[in-house]
């Protein structure tokens, strides 16, 4: 491997701190010294992205070591910038980079997905995420199938060839990098790696694809390579006998330093139970105060679950813009159709299809998620370091607090007022995000193996929901065992969610300002999809909420 980029990026940075040495003292002004932050943050990222061994991304322990020196000068460049007199939205985004740099330093010392997690060298993707990127940690030569139209252009065609003629060369490291001794990763990683073989056949029907001989040829090595690591993954599987969460120490320092959640591990497991209670609570309250009315009947056709689809949408987008609850963009529409679903058989249904096959509002007030992705595509955010995703998942707590908040907030603002028995599908859905965050939690603690989480999270969603298809009990606890704080940002992050808009309305309160509901919504989207503890310190301008976690 050449050490070339290392020393350059090096002597850069070794330039910039000399720059800081002379200046920080001076008087700079806060654009000149933002300036410096974008451009760090931009080297960071460049850093960020790890050098190639054998046209794969080298995740070897000797190469990050090798380049711990480098990283060490980057975050003391950062750590040196004086922003006490920034304007608060450029403050913040000093706290994001800060974030992500925590987030590599915890990965390297700690969660290791590349040493534990075999699932971490899965490439092929088949549709976009409903956040700003994959959910858990994902290597950095992903292939992203559903970027692509085929049959492909020329252009196209070479990078989907370089893209497939990764994985070989990845899944040969994985075997070198892989000694983790973390068993239900291991174990269910396994599932992970096996469905890319599928994914990979798959991509032989795309249009153009059968004739094309080198992309045949590419798509075959794939297979025989990923055919290959999962044998060899079977084969190591009896060895792994360790546990495969994170302890609750490493838990809480995470959360605080990464993911800026301002909560420890135990004040996570005391909300989620207190959410779950509650829901089961108002799930039977709703139920009593609707006994007298018929009950909900599910979409039995494809026909009918067309209808339900389309009736659902146009009631949601219409509550929307005539309540004044957010801005309707344009955006909106489209952004919500294309992910209406399809019509499942009853026997098939999980969890989130049993809910939309008896009304989709619910779930689609949960779509919230495709309204803001569609925002980063048509109205990118201004800031250089926000306008992206954030790496590691520190979006959580904004982008799956919001679309787990509006559940329940717009069912208060009066989106079910034409059909009270939809009230009890949005307890319902609290009551299993609290369900399968509370198991995540003690997973991660090791106080529980990944299978006896999954029973809480089972257990204790209302009317058996989480019973009938046992592969979605698995994704989710596989993910949350694998990205931590992943399971319980939909609670927690529903939460500080609250937490904000109570904040800012009081804040509006003691200035003898009218709070708006619409201008609440549009400023935090107008923030963009930064941890939600950073958008109530800018919404309101205080901090007191993040004193336990910024320094």
């Amino acid at each position: 491997m050449s050490h070339q980029p290392i020393l350059k990026h090096f002597l850069f940075f070794s330039l910039l701190i000399s720059f800081a040495t002379t200046t920080y003292g001076q008087s700079v002004s806060t654009d000149d010294s933002y300036t410096q932050l974008e451009a760090l943050f931009q080297e960071w990222r460049s850093f960020e992205n790890p050098p190639l061994y054998n046209s794969a991304p080298d995740y070897r322990a000797a190469t990050f070591t090798v380049r711990n020196a480098e990283f060490s000068v980057i975050k003391k460049q950062l750590n040196a910038m004086a922003i006490g007199q920034w304007p608060v939205a450029k403050q913040i985004d000093w706290h994001i980079a800060r974030a992500e740099m925590n987030g590599y330093d915890f990965n390297q010392r700690i969660l290791k997905p590349w040493e534990r997690d075999p699932a971490f060298y899965k490439t092929i993707w088949t549709s976009r995420s409903d956040v700003p990127a994959h959910e858990g940690p994902t290597h950095h030569a992903v292939l992203e199938v559903w970027q692509y139209d085929f049959p492909l252009s020329k252009e196209k065609r070479t990078q989907f060839l370089a893209e497939l003629m990764v994985i070989p060369s990845l899944n040969a490291q994985a075997k070198i990098n892989l000694t983790g001794n973390a068993k239900d990763l291991w174990i269910t990683g396994i599932r992970d790696i096996k469905t890319q073989i599928s994914d990979l056949e798959n991509l032989k029907n795309k249009s153009g694809i059968g004739k094309d001989r080198q992309a045949l040829n590419a798509i075959n090595k794939a297979i025989l390579a990923t055919e290959d690591l999962v044998n060899w993954l079977e084969e190591q599987a009896p060895t792994k006998t360790g546990p495969s969460g994170i302890g609750k120490d490493n838990y809480t320092w995470y959360q605080q330093n990464v993911h800026l959640v301002p909560m420890t591990w135990e004040d996570e497991v005391l909300l989620l139970k207190r959410e779950l209670t509650r829901a089961w609570t108002g799930l039977k309250l709703e139920e009593h105060r609707n006994r007298n009315l018929p009950p909900l009947t599910d979409a039995a056709t494809p026909e009918a679950y067309t209808v339900l689809n389309k009736k659902a949408a146009n009631s949601l987008l219409d509550f929307l813009e005539e309540e004044d609850i957010v801005t309707v963009k344009d955006y909106f529409d489209p952004a919500l159709k294309a992910h209406y679903g399809e019509f499942v058989p009853k026997e098939q249904r999980n969890f989130f299809w049993i809910t939309a096959h008896y009304d989709p509002r619910p779930l689609f007030s949960h779509f919230y998620h495709w309204f803001e992705l569609a925002r980063m595509d048509n109205e990118p955010h201004e800031s250089s370091i926000r306008k992206d995703a954030l790496l590691y998942n520190i979006f959580d707590s904004r982008n799956e607090g919001i679309a787990t908040a509006v559940e329940e907030l717009f069912m208060q603002a009066g989106l079910y007022d034409d059909s009270p028995r939809v009230r009890e599908i949005v307890y319902i859905m609290i009551a299993q995000r609290a369900a399968r965050g509370l198991g995540s939690l003690y997973a991660h603690a090791n106080e529980m193996t990944m299978e006896e989480a999954g029973k809480i999270h089972s257990d204790y969603t209302p009317r058996g929901w989480m019973k009938t298809e046992k592969e979605l009990l698995i994704f989710e606890q596989h993910l949350y065992l694998r990205q931590p704080g992943y399971g319980t940002s939909y609670i927690t992050g529903k939460y500080l969610v609250e937490q904000a808009l109570a904040e800012y309305a009081r804040k509006l309160e003691k200035e003898g300002t009218e709070f708006e509901l619409k201008s609440f919504f549009d400023r935090l989207n107008s923030i963009g999809n930064i941890p939600i503890s950073l958008g109530q310190w800018e919404l309101t301008g205080a901090k007191e909420h993040l004193s336990t976690i910024l320094d």
